[in-house]
């Protein structure tokens, strides 16, 4: 077992699974890696499954029975990987949306530069998004403007999933307390960090939207984090987050 786990939440990426796992391992940094799959029905678990055979020991996958929101993959995947006592645990998307090269930059912001939480920001120097519509741009643009307005947390790309966590991060957060499973999810993740106190880093990357598979955005998953954002700041102001 090494000190850094990447966490990888799956719903049919067959298209992308084994492509993405090897990418990691050949990295010259080592990484684990934790496959979070909701049942399913492209064969993705049993692609991941073979792979286990060929990186033992590195390679780890739950199951679960149904689709039931990224959130809850990912607060699934932080238990299991604060179980195993992981240092730096990661959030990572299976698409290639996210560049694993770029794991070794967030591991280095946490590892050696001092910051509790790193974020592979796409706009903290300008707008670093290749690939994307310009109404899906804007629009993840100006969430991150309204999270800021809203909550006072300076984070320029606050619905990024890119992300490292060190495990005391997590440990003190409360996953139990974690409310909203889809993009505001990764709004209220930073900002119970925040909230508690820890330094937070943004790395720059450059975000290349998906070329095989189907995005998983939807209109109930934007509603979320737009009344999310304000929830978020009333629990903060009376003490309940």
């Amino acid at each position: 077992m090494h000190d850094s786990i990447v966490i990888i939440p799956t719903y049919n990426e067959i298209d992308n699974i084994e492509a993405i796992i090897r990418a990691v391992f050949a990295l010259e940094q080592r990484f684990d890696i934790l496959i979070v799959d909701d049942n399913s029905p492209d064969g993705t678990a049993e692609k991941v499954r073979e792979l286990q055979s060929v990186f033992p020991d590195r390679l780890f996958m739950e199951n679960r029975k149904e689709k039931s929101g990224l959130g809850t993959a990912y607060v699934h995947g932080f238990r299991w990987a604060i179980q195993h006592q992981y240092s730096y645990i990661f959030e990572m998307d299976a698409d290639f949306s996210h560049n694993p090269n770029d794991l070794e930059r967030l591991y280095k912001a946490c590892h050696e530069d001092g910051a509790d939480v790193a974020i592979g920001s796409r706009y903290i120097t300008g707008v670093n998004v290749v690939n994307w519509p310009l109404n899906r741009v804007l629009m993840s643009y100006f969430a991150s403007v309204y999270v800021r307005m809203i909550t006072g947390v300076e984070i320029r790309d606050a619905t990024a999933g890119f992300m490292c966590y060190r495990r005391e991060v997590l440990e003190k957060i409360r996953l139990e307390r974690i409310r909203f499973i889809g993009y505001a999810f990764q709004i209220e993740m930073k900002y119970r960090a925040f909230a508690a106190g820890f330094r937070i880093t943004e790395v720059p990357i450059i975000f290349t939207d998906r070329a095989k598979g189907q995005s998983k955005m939807s209109g109930s998953i934007i509603k979320e984090a737009i009344v999310g954002v304000i929830s978020l700041r009333l629990r903060k102001m009376f003490r309940r987050l």
